[in-house]
């Protein structure tokens, strides 16, 4: 499963953060859940409109967003 399939930026919606195939439910707040050990079926269970494969786009989304490259300046003498 490619994650693009269901991550979506709209900037007219949640201020263009990044949601779960359009609706208002941000990736995120889902990560926030996971991160909080809320277990992924209850998450399923208070948001029923989400399926196990948005859980599993959003952690692919996160883990693709933690490997941007950050370069490193070069400080110099005034």
């Amino acid at each position: 499963m490619n994650y693009l399939d269901r991550i979506t930026i709209n900037p007219a919606q949640c201020g263009g953060r990044p949601c779960i195939r359009g609706m208002r439910i941000r990736v995120k707040d889902v990560l926030d859940m996971l991160a909080a050990r809320v277990p992924e079926s209850e998450i399923l269970e208070d948001f029923p409109y989400l399926e196990p494969a948005d859980i599993d786009a959003c952690l692919q989304y996160a883990a693709a967003q933690s490997d941007h490259a950050i370069l490193a300046g070069t400080v110099t003498a005034v």
